[in-house]
């Protein structure tokens, strides 16, 4: 008796949630696990199909004809590659303009300043803006200074600590600022490294305060103009945009499906954005995490490896300056929302995959975890709770379990929203070894017997 109480304690210790005597999800699916990761290890069609989409359509910014020509290519090449159910989703998309840019600081002497005009900011009157520049470090330190910004261009000039707390600057000073009369804003890129590396991204006006412009200037250059000001100088700058937001525009949310053997209305979707911003070419943010579940999906069906539940990959468009792909892939499948046992999704770049981020129930942690010790052997197995993304956000909303695929971030926001984001940047091991995560997860998430457990809505 002693000796079977001592058992069970130990199955339970290790997680194994299966009844005394039969197979974790771990040993169940080790064998094909390891078949996909050294098919993944031994390809690198990830990165030339990355390489080749985005330097054959650059960037694809939404409303533009480069990402319409990318979906219609993507399409084309899924169903070369034999996925079931290829096809295009509609969804309405802001369509933003850049137009001719430019920052040139004219006093204590003329220098030009390397800027991106933030998506959607609004056009400077024609001839520019020219005006003295108010430096501050922080939303607080705007408050102070109040009295003082009526008439200038705010710059703020805050040390990247990491992307949430930074990128308010980005987003919500341009309202920030008009509040306290200012009549333009830069903010110094959020990055935690720069080679006068302008970044763009998004930001937002609110209707009650005057619109004003808002550009990103570089690291070196905020930084320059910090010390002139402590110095006690002057430092005048003039500000060129002629940036228009159009009317919406059609675009797609892009599929294709290996569909399950004996649950196909059950459904394992994953993928990442297909949108791009108007700078680089988009390759690590977010080509890659598209191509690499695409790749995963094409693997599975190359190894013969057909899942129980249909697994579904999703090139999401529109993620950059809308959100309008997520929103429309849930109005679309709303119906099917309950049949949605896993989303997945990969926005974080296609570096050297360290595990996944989960949020739903602890009971569906613990059968992830067992997943996850599958990639244990390409250090890919880390499980933490907090994941999703901000595609299937919507859905998840709805009670559908989400993960984040977690790479090492170590060098994205150097590339993030520039002109560098190239697939140079990228490495094709690293590629392969996030599609065998993205793989091995998909599939075993797809085909277990057990179906996810769903968390409650009053604990969502």
């Amino acid at each position: 008796m002693r000796f079977r109480t001592s058992a069970l304690a130990l199955l339970i210790a290790v997680g194994l949630t299966t009844p005394l005597g039969a197979q974790s999800i771990t040993d169940r699916y080790r064998a094909d696990a390891d078949r996909i990761i050294d098919a993944a290890l031994k390809d690198s069609t990830a990165w030339n199909r990355l390489a080749e989409m985005t330097e054959r359509f650059g960037n694809r910014l939404s409303g533009t004809p480069a990402l319409e020509q990318t979906i219609d290519w993507v399409i084309a090449r899924m169903k070369e590659d034999g996925l079931q159910n290829v096809r295009g989703e509609p969804a309405m998309v802001p369509v933003w303009v850049r137009g001719e840019e430019s920052a040139q600081m004219v006093r204590p002497r003329v220098q030009n300043l390397p800027m991106l005009g933030l998506g959607g900011s609004i056009a400077t009157p024609p001839g520019g803006i020219t005006a003295d520049v108010l430096v501050v470090g922080s939303f607080s330190d705007l408050t102070a200074k109040a009295a003082q910004a009526s008439g200038k261009i705010v710059l703020y000039d805050v040390p990247f600590t990491n992307y949430g707390e930074t990128v308010q600057y980005r987003a919500r000073g341009a309202v920030a600022a008009a509040k306290v009369g200012a009549v333009g804003a830069l903010v110094r890129s959020v990055t935690p490294y720069s080679q006068r590396t302008p970044h763009t991204g998004g930001m937002s006006y609110d209707s009650t305060v005057r619109r004003i412009p808002a550009a990103a200037i570089t690291v070196e250059d905020a930084e320059m103009i910090h010390r002139l000001v402590d110095r006690g100088e002057r430092v005048r700058v003039t500000l060129e945009m002629s940036a228009k937001t159009l009317p919406d525009a059609p675009s797609r949310n892009v599929m294709g499906e290996l569909v399950g053997s004996e649950k196909p209305d059950e459904i394992v979707v994953f993928g990442g954005h297909i949108d791009s911003w108007d700078v680089g070419r988009g390759a690590m943010d977010d080509g890659g995490g598209v191509v690499v579940a695409w790749e995963a999906v094409r693997l599975l069906k190359r190894l013969g490896l057909k899942p129980k539940r249909t697994i579904r990959v999703v090139g999401w468009t529109n993620e950059e300056n809308g959100g309008r792909g997520g929103q429309a892939y849930r109005d679309a499948h709303r119906a099917e929302v309950d049949k949605h046992v896993l989303a997945i999704e990969s926005d974080g770049g296609v570096f050297k995959p360290q595990g996944f981020s989960f949020t739903g129930s602890d009971a569906a942690v613990d059968m992830l975890k067992q997943i996850a010790l599958l990639l244990d052997r390409i250090d890919a197995g880390a499980m933490v709770k907090g994941g999703g993304g901000a595609d299937i956000g919507p859905i998840m909303a709805l009670g559908v379990p989400g993960l984040g695929l977690n790479v090492d971030g170590t060098k994205y926001f150097w590339y993030h929203h520039t002109e560098a984001d190239t697939i140079d940047k990228l490495d094709p091991n690293e590629m392969a070894r996030c599609v065998a995560a993205m793989a091995v997860m998909a599939y075993v998430a797809a085909d277990m017997p057990e179906t996810l457990p769903r968390a409650s809505a009053e604990t969502r």
